[in-house]
């Protein structure tokens, strides 16, 4: 019988994503002793664009980290909106993700590219940012390149988010548990791995 599945939806560009990490690693870390199998899916934010993200939404974005910041302490920087052109496009940090998978390397992507774009302002939707992540992990630079707008990535991709959303994940981070053939969102408690534990333990 297959072992119970916490599915994590995510998008290496959400903010809530990056706020969640802390408590992600403190639920991940307890469920080997529940001998649950974490998976990670990509759920898709934002389809890829060349066009300058409105300044309506570059408002909404930084009044979201601010709050985020305020009520969890996570760390942002700022500098990210006056250094960079932002664009409402999160699907090529997913398809690096998708690609970092490949190599066993997904979290190590996920957690470079969320440290460029909040930490260090540099633009995860451009190519060469992405390439440089994917190089200092020690993925082949030409090979990333290549593979990460070709067509069989971008469908991977969007197999993947049709994926995420047939197992009802529609924002993020969500928190599936699949066991014994039953799904069963998981609410997602930022700030602490306890309650989302406790949550887990009674539906297994």
């Amino acid at each position: 019988m297959n072992k119970p599945r916490l599915w994590y939806g995510y998008d290496p560009m959400c903010s809530w994503c990056w706020a969640f990490r802390p408590a992600l690693a403190e639920l991940e870390a307890a469920l080997a002793a529940l001998d649950v199998q974490l998976t990670p899916i990509l759920g898709g934010l934002a389809p890829d664009s060349d066009q300058p993200m409105a300044e309506a939404m570059a408002q909404h974005l930084q009044q979201i980290w601010r709050h985020i910041q305020g009520q969890l302490g996570t760390e942002f920087n700022f500098a990210f909106w006056q250094d960079c052109q932002p664009r409402r496009s999160t699907y090529p940090a997913c398809r690096a993700a998708l690609l970092a998978r490949d190599q066993g390397l997904e979290a190590q992507m996920t957690l470079a590219i969320q440290k460029a774009y909040y930490l260090e302002a540099k633009n995860p939707s451009d190519t060469e940012v992405l390439a440089a992540l994917a190089a200092a992990l020690g993925m082949d630079k030409g090979a990333f390149i290549g593979a990460l707008d070709s067509e069989a990535t971008r469908q991977r991709l969007l197999a993947e988010i049709a994926k995420a959303r047939h197992l009802g994940i529609s924002g993020f981070p969500s928190l599936i548990l699949e066991s014994h053939g039953v799904f069963t969102p998981i609410a997602v408690d930022h700030r602490a791995a306890g309650p989302m534990l406790a949550a887990i333990r009674q539906q297994l």
